[in-house]
């Protein structure tokens, strides 16, 4: 066991409320969202930030002795990369994401360039027990899973944005949703239930007035998958509920294809049930087209609205109305509009405009 000073502290790590001066061990147990401390061997120019617990972004540079957790990504426009099997100091491992989560990196981004490179240091200690200094490595997370909790809400409706993918516009219409609802007096909490941990969104939410939020890390969780984001889901939905809102706004992180289990949970018959409306965000008309026919051949669902960039103009605002009858609106240039649609999709108020003419 030494003492190591750590420059920064991933917000992957939060629940963990690390301090800068931490003790780490040699024996690390490479498990998903096992807290390691690494030097950060490498320079970048891109992609070259790292997000704190307040939620803060701060410039990562060669030689900073930096906290964050083991984890896998599967990311679209990022890096690909998985835990590792084995890990003891001086081993190499990258910086997958914004939010601190490290693994061996199979597949970079040419926009992004390679990843931080990092040495390994040690595993994190925290020391549980009062007046012992026995260690015991750091995990993230510290809520449990409830899966086989009955889905009870309390007839709280909830809004869900499903996308494309990853970079759709999905968090910016979940912020125009919660900034038009807290303005009509509606009492909204929010949750981010799949995805690769980044407190970025969620803190979005916050701004935007939701009074409470969530985000599968705080589960332990640091990047959701088939097996177990239906249990995320699920809990998340039920801590969401727990203080009778008026509103839920549900964001599933990825794109209804990824692989952070958007699909599982679309699969769960009880979570769908619980999904008062569902908004696409999708980035062009095809993508519109796709996400709208995937949602209604595999999971009987019919949009409330497409949003997202394939709406940033009249040309796809046209093309999604007029050839896919369902209403288009934009959630960046016309967030009340797309909030009233809503609304009216589950039976609390009336929007004019266009009239979606497609059946499921």
């Amino acid at each position: 066991m030494k003492t190591v000073v750590l420059d920064k502290i991933a917000s992957v790590t939060r629940s963990c409320a690390l301090r800068r001066e931490v003790r780490v061990s040699d024996e690390i147990a490479c498990l998903e969202g096992t807290v390691i401390a690494v030097r950060v061997l490498t320079d970048k120019t891109t992609y070259n930030q790292m997000e704190l617990p307040s939620g803060r972004m701060a410039q990562v540079k060669r030689g900073d002795v930096v906290a964050g957790a083991l984890g896998h990504r599967n990311a679209l426009f990022g890096y690909s990369g998985r835990l590792p099997e084995r890990l003891a100091p001086g081993d190499r491992v990258h910086l997958l994401n914004l939010g601190g989560v490290l693994g061996i990196c199979d597949s970079i981004n040419p926009d992004l360039g390679p990843p931080f490179e990092c040495e390994v240091l040690g595993a994190v200690l925290h020391f549980p027990y009062l007046g012992e200094r026995v260690g015991v490595p750091a995990r993230i997370g510290a809520r449990p899973l409830r899966p086989a909790d009955p889905l009870e809400l309390g007839g709280v409706p909830v809004v869900a944005l499903v996308g494309s993918c990853m970079n759709a516009g999905k968090t910016a219409a979940a912020c125009a949703l919660v900034r038009d609802f807290a303005h009509r007096d509606l009492r909204v909490n929010a949750l981010k239930a799949t995805g690769v941990s980044l407190r970025r969104d969620v803190l979005a939410m916050e701004d935007a007035g939701a009074r409470r939020t969530g985000l599968f890390t705080d589960l332990g969780i640091v990047s959701t998958t088939r097996a177990n984001a239906a249990a995320a889901a699920r809990t998340l939905l039920l801590d969401m509920a727990s203080d009778a809102p008026d509103m839920i706004v549900a964001e599933l992180g990825d794109g209804l294809l990824g692989a952070y289990g958007v699909d599982a949970i679309l699969a769960d018959a009880e979570l769908r049930g619980a999904m008062t409306a569902v908004v696409l965000a999708a980035n062009d008309p095809v993508a519109a087209w796709g996400g709208l026919e995937l949602l209604r051949r595999d999971y009987g669902i019919r949009a409330a609205a497409v949003t997202g960039p394939a709406t940033d103009n009249r040309v796809g605002v046209e093309i999604i109305e007029q050839q896919m009858g369902v209403r288009a609106i934009n959630a960046r240039t016309d967030g009340g509009r797309l909030a009233a649609a809503v609304l009216q999709a589950i039976g609390l108020g009336e929007q004019p405009g266009p009239a979606a003419v497609a059946s499921a």
